[in-house]
């Protein structure tokens, strides 16, 4: 009997706890595909924690495997703290209050104190509560922006942000050790809770939160003035009453709430891709416009940590990027901070390496200075932390990324889409004061700066071989790196996995004083730039394309030029 089957056998054995998991493996016995997939490995836990389909099985999302991974941190936070302590929050996902409840349940048997929230809550709630209850660890469970049949597990550490590498590469050594079945800690939910080994985290938080996110206001009254028009979505997640409940508190008097993705709904009914970042999830929005004639209609993801927005525009709704919503949002507050006199000496704008370079150009007219970080909030997170060592905390203005995540203040370390759904909100309100739109205000940047188009290209390699294919490419680039791309010149190169950057006029080498990571970056002149980051679990390949020019229609030939060239210097094509 070949192992994956073992393994079945075990659990059909032994996993009783969820009616649905016997069901599931039960229905299928005998089906060697159906096994294999299930059992042929362990969900691996990373920075990211555990993230699957749920269902029965090693390789899925379940009471059992997020019970170990919580005997796993359980074990290491022991070792690590005197009297360590959590904080739990959940989205609306299916089975995310078992999961938390679970969690919770372990951790308690372990004698480690829990603080969980009464109700689903967003992400960044989690972050803060970690901070304000001087917690030890903090767990999230959601899978983002996923589709229904996905959950995860996120870990955070005590500062609030999501673990480190080296946290979590200790964690999972503590994950390893444990026997899924044998070695697990179990209390029920409710009856550590009548023993006190776990508290609900009280309204005060949350009102904390609240006050802290509302301090980050900059136009006061202005949504008061602006007669701005609002449809927001939840998209059935956990940001209907916190985004309702800070938009109506800044002032915003007509604002439609999208019926059919208000309530929390794992199912995701109208809304299969629960994504910001495409189109389709503002379908039902749009439809409410014909009887109201939305400004600008906001959705934020399940467990609200990311948002994005469709302006109206001539009469039709734009979506924009998440670089557009980024580059706004820094001139919004470093133009309107400066003009109140609000601004500090060197104010801090926080970005990844893969979000436009447009961000710099704006922030330098401000004497901002920019920090390029890699892909992940928590680094910014960690930045945040190293400002406040240095007693600098207050001259953080935004951290941003691409994808769709922001944050203007230092009350969380995390991307906060109620934060950001305020502050959006209230620039489009203080630009319609002056008769513009956010795409007049996205065309006049581009207008002022030059176009920065930002393109990103996904490639699948299948496979067994796939990520060999992959590795051989990095390889290759490395060794022989281009001397240029597009017909322009390679000024500089970056290998994020070296922590060298290197200067290809003068010669000159710099280290690069950030976690090693494997990506390749190259530089080429006037802002132009390519960025090129394989995935580490699976065969996929991004490559991130900036193309600057004068106009939309030569910055996207541009972009396919400098596509041409780097597919065909990789192999690709």
């Amino acid at each position: 009997m070949t192992d994956y089957n073992l393994l079945y056998e075990l659990w059909l054995k032994n996993a009783k706890n969820d009616p649905d998991i016997q069901k599931e493996l039960e229905s299928i016995k005998g089906n060697d595909d159906e096994i294999l997939d299930r059992f042929y490995r362990s969900l691996e836990f990373g920075t990211g924690g555990l993230r699957g389909v749920i269902g029965a099985g090693t390789n899925r999302m379940n009471v059992y495997t997020v019970a170990q991974a919580t005997q796993g941190l359980a074990n290491f936070l022991n070792d690590t703290y005197e009297e360590p302590s959590v904080a739990i929050a959940y989205d609306s996902r299916i089975k995310s209050d078992l999961f938390a409840k679970t969690a919770a349940g372990v951790l308690a048997a372990n004698g480690i104190r829990v603080y969980i929230y009464s109700e689903l809550m967003p992400t960044p709630m989690l972050s803060y509560a970690v901070r304000k209850l001087h917690c030890s660890s903090g767990i999230v469970i959601t899978a983002s922006h996923n589709p229904s049949k996905y959950n995860g597990y996120k870990c955070y550490d005590s500062k609030g942000y999501q673990m480190t590498d080296e946290a979590a590469k200790k964690t999972y050594e503590y994950i390893s050790k444990v026997d899924i079945f044998n070695d697990v800690k179990l209390m029920n939910f409710d009856d550590a809770l009548a023993e006190d080994k776990i508290d609900f985290i009280e309204d005060w938080l949350i009102e904390d939160f609240y006050s802290d996110v509302l301090s980050r206001q900059i136009e006061k009254d202005v949504c008061k003035k602006a007669d701005l028009k609002v449809i927001y979505s939840p998209l059935n997640g956990t940001g209907n009453k916190p985004v309702k409940h800070i938009l109506k508190k800044i002032g915003v008097k007509d604002l439609k709430i999208v019926l059919t993705q208000e309530k929390p709904d794992g199912t995701f009914p109208t809304c299969p891709f629960p994504n910001p970042e495409i189109k389709q999830v503002f379908e039902e929005g749009i439809k409410m416009t014909e009887d109201f004639p939305a400004d600008i209609l906001l959705a934020t993801d399940p467990d609200c940590d990311r948002v994005g927005i469709a302006v109206r525009h001539n009469g039709e709704y734009k979506l924009m990027s998440g670089n557009e919503v980024g580059c706004m949002l820094t001139e919004y507050i470093l133009s309107r901070k400066q003009a109140k006199g609000e601004l500090t000496k060197k104010p801090a704008i926080v970005k990844t390496i893969v979000t436009s370079e447009l961000i710099r150009a704006i922030a330098n007219d401000y004497n901002a200075e920019v920090y390029d970080l890699l892909t992940g909030f928590k680094y910014i997170g960690e930045l945040i932390e190293q400002l406040k060592d240095k007693g600098e905390e207050a001259r953080f203005e935004l951290g941003l990324e691409e994808s769709y995540g922001y944050l203007s203040g230092t009350h969380v370390r995390e991307k906060d889409a109620v934060n950001a759904s305020m502050i959006i909100i209230e620039m489009a309100a203080y630009y319609k004061t002056q008769g513009k739109t956010l795409v007049d205000v996205m065309n006049g940047l581009y207008e002022k700066y030059g176009m920065y188009l930002n393109s990103l290209l996904n490639f699948g390699f299948e496979g067994a071989d796939g990520m060999k294919k992959m590795s051989d490419m990095m390889t290759s680039l490395r060794t022989n790196a281009p001397a240029e791309i597009g017909g322009m010149k390679v000024i500089k190169t970056a290998d994020y996995l070296t922590s060298c950057a290197t200067d290809t006029v003068t010669g000159e080498t710099e280290k690069i004083t950030l976690p090693v990571s494997n990506v390749l970056s190259y530089s080429l002149p006037d802002d132009n730039k390519v960025i090129i980051r394989p995935s580490g679990t699976e065969p996929k390949i991004k490559i991130y394309i900036t193309s600057h020019a004068a106009s939309r229609a030569e910055a996207e030939k541009q972009t396919d030029v400098i596509a041409e060239s780097i597919e065909k210097i990789m192999g690709i094509k």
